[in-house]
């Protein structure tokens, strides 16, 4: 069964794409559209509008980024036992320099962005809609067979309905818990190691 991870929220402390906005952008766009999510605008074009108030230049916001962001325990620990995919809505461009400096190497899906002065704009990976939730998601991302799944927020909806296993934080936990499914919840990744050890397993 493959382990696939979200990155932020799930793999970082904080959601680095929330603290992007909020340092080089505007941060009453992100939580204005962050709101109309599933209602009026999908995911990305949320994002994509959020993002766009951003106009600082790449290599000032990734030095910032790898001076600043944080991530969960056991991160580590557990791209060494179980080399998850990590699946995310974030940027190549700004998650590749921070597992650089935490010299973890680990197979990557994630969306392209062009740091452009008048507005950044995103080049996204997935731009089909899917026939379950009806926006381009991550359930595309997902390799063939079982699937466990870790992550934290709305853009992890899709995919934890379609993986056999759910480790849930955050607003991905409360979705859950609104429609009685089940799942894992994690404080932090040593959680999930713990529950993928042998022993665990084999209660």
């Amino acid at each position: 069964m493959r382990l696939v991870l979200d990155w932020d929220g799930t793999v970082t402390e904080r959601d680095t794409l929330e603290a992007l906005v909020e340092r080089f952008g505007d941060i009453e766009t992100y939580r204005r559209t962050g709101r109309l999510m599933g209602r009026s605008l999908t995911h990305d074009e949320a994002l994509a509008r959020s993002v766009a108030t951003v106009r600082a230049p790449l290599d000032e916001v990734v030095g910032w980024l790898v001076d600043t962001v944080r991530l969960r325990r056991g991160f580590r620990e557990l791209v060494e036992r179980h080399r998850p995919l990590v699946v995310s809505s974030g940027f190549h461009e700004l998650i590749e320099p921070v597992l650089a400096r935490e010299r973890v190497a680990v197979e990557l899906l994630a969306n392209r962005v062009e740091a452009r002065p008048e507005g950044w704009r995103i080049r996204f990976r997935d731009q089909i809609r899917c026939s379950d939730c009806r926006e381009p998601c991550k359930r595309a991302s997902l390799p063939p067979g079982e699937v466990m799944y870790v992550g934290d927020g709305y853009s992890d909806r899709c995919a934890a309905l379609a993986a056999t296993r759910v480790f849930a934080t955050d607003r991905l936990a409360h979705y859950l818990d609104e429609r009685a499914i089940p799942y894992t919840p994690f404080s932090d990744l040593h959680d999930v190691l713990r529950a993928l050890s042998p022993e665990a397993v084999a209660r």
